[in-house]
């Protein structure tokens, strides 16, 4: 009897340090942030958003998300590239998605292969953004916002045949017409937004492929038809600076682990996987978040976060292993530019000539390989044409649909 109440006792006081311990790092982080300015500037956020500003809504929420975890877009563009999953369609690819571990925003890009490929290709952009959205959250909705009004008030936004767009209260929508059938726009960001007002700040441009359909400045490649399950599970609140998201589809695409905000989207620090977090804000409110949040959800004592966090770190550099064969790594994490390097020198599978227009054929090929964004930093340089190469993977497209 006596010995049951020390054991009470003694887990009673490891579950109140580790409360103890959380509730400090909140107060931490909250702190850090409230000091800290701003990582990024008006400026650098619009010139940021600008290549996807004019997505549909739920595109742009899924490419947001995603950002944050930038490790994993590399994996799934790999997993992506294997022939095998590339013939993937519907049910099928739907199955496959289920069995990886990679969180839903990410899952739910492998049916738009020419935005993951490029997401991939340019993983500096990648990274940035979601280090944008994640420190400054609000200031990147309200970028989308901004650009899409400029670009609706010179002319150059307005609903085609194959999306939607409204305005609600000072929020512009935009939707696709036929909701199981997505169209990719693609458009120079330096043209349809009207006059650039950031001459030191100009936008990203990522090339369009050929044969779009143009509707203004703004063209459209083929449909691709929704992956039941996998579209339709998020949606903005514009005014409210947050994501929305139905909590029963997240936790299904996400193996029975849920959100955390019941109903709100928040950033899941365990699919980081060791990337290390550029902002103060976010490397206060998230460092080592996922090992601790697991631990007290389980009611562990704090010193077992050590070996939760070497877990995570293990998974990271089995992935590097995995991806050229390589020797255990030395180092406890692997950094993105690392990882893409690693999944570079592996074998890659040709580019479709469907795909090779998507940016320059045999260039945009080699500069994919380096797997480096044609800019390094968001610096003052004039924007150049960003390298956009890779595979067109599963290629879900409406025409398959009805094969």
């Amino acid at each position: 009897m006596r010995l049951t109440v020390i054991k009470r006792s003694s887990k009673i006081a490891l579950l109140a340090l580790a409360l103890l311990i959380g509730v400090s790092f909140k107060v931490h982080a909250q702190s850090v942030a409230a000091s800290a300015p701003p990582a990024y500037s008006q400026q650098q956020i619009d010139q940021m958003t600008a290549p996807i500003a004019l997505y549909p809504d739920q595109l742009v929420a899924q490419i947001l998300m995603a950002t944050t975890y930038p490790l994993e877009i590399v994996e799934a563009n790999r997993w992506l590239k294997n022939p095998q999953n590339a013939q993937l369609h519907g049910d099928q690819l739907a199955a496959a998605l289920m069995q990886q571990p990679w969180d839903p925003s990410v899952k739910s890009l492998v049916n738009f292969p020419q935005v993951l490929t490029m997401m991939d290709a340019q993983l500096p952009w990648t990274e940035q953004l979601g280090d944008a959205f994640l420190a400054q959250q609000a200031d990147v909705m309200d970028s989308v916002q901004r650009l899409r009004q400029e670009a609706q008030s010179v002319g150059h936004l307005a609903s085609t045949q194959q999306e939607t767009v409204s305005n609600q209260g000072s929020a512009i929508i935009i939707e696709p017409v036929n909701p199981q059938v997505i169209y990719v726009p693609y458009y120079n960001p330096t043209l349809v937004y009207g006059t650039w007002p950031y001459p030191d700040y100009a936008p990203y441009y990522f090339p369009p492929i050929d044969g779009l359909v143009y509707a203004g400045l703004i063209g459209f490649g083929v449909g691709i038809a929704v992956i039941d399950g996998f579209w339709g599970w998020n949606s903005w609140d514009w005014h409210g600076h947050r994501i929305d998201i139905d909590d029963r589809r997240f936790e299904f695409m996400n193996r029975g682990r849920s959100s955390g905000e019941g109903g709100v989207w928040t950033h899941d620090p365990s699919h980081r996987h060791g990337v290390p977090y550029n902002s103060p804000v976010t490397r206060a409110r998230f460092q080592g978040a996922a090992a601790q949040s697991r631990a007290n959800f389980r009611g562990y004592a704090p010193q077992i976060q050590n070996h939760v966090q070497q877990g995570s770190e293990q998974r990271s550099n089995n992935l590097a292993r995995q991806a050229n064969n390589t020797p255990r790594a030395q180092t406890p994490t692997v950094s993105v530019r690392q990882r893409s390097q690693q999944v570079q020198s592996a074998p890659q599978r040709r580019a479709s000539p469907a795909f090779e227009s998507f940016s320059r054929g045999t260039e945009a090929r080699a500069q994919s390989q380096r797997g480096a964004y044609s800019r390094s930093t968001m610096s003052a340089a004039p924007a150049r044409s960003a390298p956009s190469g890779g595979s067109r993977g599963g290629g879900h497209t409406t025409d398959e649909r009805r094969r």
